[in-house]
């Protein structure tokens, strides 16, 4: 019997990657290839998505995927797509390309100040149809684009995401689904569509909508013309995918109401389900429509908190990466067994890096270390790399009581995924502040799991979402040392003032933001 296989394509900030997974969820193959979004060097803030080089990449690394593997691209049933989230094209009347953003292009701060400044309540009155604001939603890019290319403006009449772009690659159709494009703040929650209101509201063109299917249902076949570039079968169903987090959220199994993950990779991020469609009235926390029809999820994020870690071990750890390449270990694990020596609480230091999540305000202090003693033995590199995953721990227990306070459920456990996870150490940490059971799925990297099981729902490999969870599986479940629980609830109090005094310095300008959101005061 020939063996049904799904491919899974995954355009992420720093990579593409192409993904086979059978239809037990095992991964069969993987190629990835770098890729770089470099700024317009006349607009300060920029990071373009260049689509016509980034579909080259795409079409080599499906083509080596192929070639490298023993895989009959006929086998190939179902294909979707996810993609890094708020990175937008727009499309001429022909459906041709005329301009992309990638996620962090930050061009738009006069654009940011302008509808702040001029129109003072907006915001908060479109956060509560969209769960979005003016620090990561297209609104201000639309409005940069009509100020500064009439020209692209003008020709402008389609728009959507990234991960809904290489949908149009495959297919030549161009359509959108909810996870992805409710970022753009110009999604209704409710109804889980455009609102072309909300444009018309902020000036900017309100016709440029495709439209939109939920995640997992089929949008059409692999052209003929991109079979013959890729090596792809032109049977090969595509499936509408979704926003890099959402499809995480389903690879790791969060496909129900009050379900909780936690994501550490280079940024931070709490998602938890909800059935209810509700925003926060103070506007710190963000909303997005969940990959799963009639789900919605609370999203809270914490800036650089794994590239932090990164650049701890790029900058200080020499010596245990020469020890790694000697042993054919990981540096972290190095790391990992002197940090496990160190107690609870790092000896006191207090990390000020991300702050809890404000939305409506979003931006964080310089950061630092504070409140440490002249004495190498209780204060060294593996003391500091320990306070840097309590630091993480403490905004991920903030973000969770933040949300706690608007759902009123505090979850009972948490899945913890993503680069972060692979630590044992990092695991415990996480549950012991959270102080509650944290699982590990086997699968960290769940974002193309997530798609493939898309694809497979869409496919009719799996009548259902909750029925593709089941290929799901978990390796650890970590519980909360009660008496360290109680000692970093002291340590979250007195965190909260630090990074409070931290922040005003920042806001004064005696330090410089580790980041700040256009617009943000």
């Amino acid at each position: 019997m020939t063996e049904k296989l799904l491919m899974a394509l995954d355009g992420g900030t720093g990579s593409f990657r192409a993904v086979i997974y059978n239809t037990l969820g095992e991964q069969i193959a993987i190629n990835q290839k770098e890729w770089h979004h470099k700024p317009d060097p006349a607009y300060p803030g920029s990071i373009d998505f260049d689509f016509h080089k980034n579909w080259t990449i795409i079409v080599q690394c499906i083509k080596d995927l192929l070639k490298d593997n023993p895989i009959n691209a006929d086998n190939i049933i179902g294909i979707s797509t996810t993609s890094m989230r708020e990175g937008i094209v727009l499309y001429d009347k022909d459906h041709q390309e005329l301009m992309a953003f990638s996620n962090v292009d930050a061009r738009s701060t006069a654009e940011s100040i302008y509808l702040k400044e001029q129109f003072p309540t907006l915001e908060k009155e479109l956060y509560k149809t969209t769960g979005q604001t003016f620090a990561l939603s297209s609104i201000p890019r639309l409005l940069w684009v009509k100020n500064h290319k009439p020209e692209i403006y003008q020709a402008t009449t389609y728009i959507n995401m990234l991960n809904d772009w290489i949908i149009f690659k495959l297919t030549g159709k161009l359509t959108s689904e909810p996870s992805n494009a409710c970022t753009t703040g110009l999604f209704s929650l409710e109804k889980r569509t455009w609102d072309s209101s909300l444009a018309d509201i902020c000036g900017i063109k309100s016709h440029i909508f495709p439209q939109v299917y939920e995640s997992g249902t089929v949008i059409g076949q692999v052209t003929s013309q991109v079979a013959i570039e890729t090596g792809l079968s032109n049977k090969s169903l595509v499936v509408a995918g979704g926003g890099d987090a959402q499809l995480g959220c389903l690879g790791v199994g969060n496909v129900n109401n009050a379900q909780a993950t936690l994501f550490g990779g280079s940024f931070w991020q709490y998602e938890f389900n909800s059935n209810q469609v509700s925003t926060d009235p103070k506007t710190r926390i963000r909303v997005n429509c969940h990959a799963v029809p009639n789900l919605w999820q609370f999203e809270a994020i914490a800036w650089n908190a794994g590239l932090i870690m990164r650049w701890f071990r790029d900058a200080f750890c020499q010596e245990e990466k020469k020890q790694a390449l000697e042993n054919n270990v990981t540096v972290y694990s190095i790391l990992d067994h002197y940090a496990e020596q160190i107690p609870a609480g790092s000896n006191g230091i207090i990390p000020t890096f991300a702050d809890l999540m404000n939305f409506g305000n979003l931006k964080n202090s310089a950061p630092s270390f504070t409140n440490f003693d002249i004495d190498p033995e209780r204060f060294n590199k593996y003391t500091f790399y320990r306070s840097i995953m309590e630091n993480a721990g403490l905004i991920s227990y903030g973000h969770m009581k933040l949300v706690a306070g608007l759902t009123g459920i505090l979850p009972k456990e948490v899945i913890f995924a993503g680069g972060s996870s692979y630590s044992p150490l990092w695991c415990q940490i996480i549950s012991d502040i959270l102080g509650v059971k944290v699982k590990t799925p086997k699968e960290k990297e769940a974002t193309a799991l997530g798609a493939a099981m898309l694809a497979g729902v869409g496919t009719g490999v799996y009548t259902s979402l909750e029925e593709a969870t089941q290929i799901i599986k978990f390796d650890t479940t970590y519980y909360p040392n009660q008496e360290n629980h109680k000692k970093y609830m002291e340590i979250y109090k007195s965190w909260q003032k630090v990074y409070k005094a931290q922040l005003k310095l920042s806001d004064q300008g005696f330090t410089k933001h580790m980041w700040i959101a256009p617009g943000a005061k």
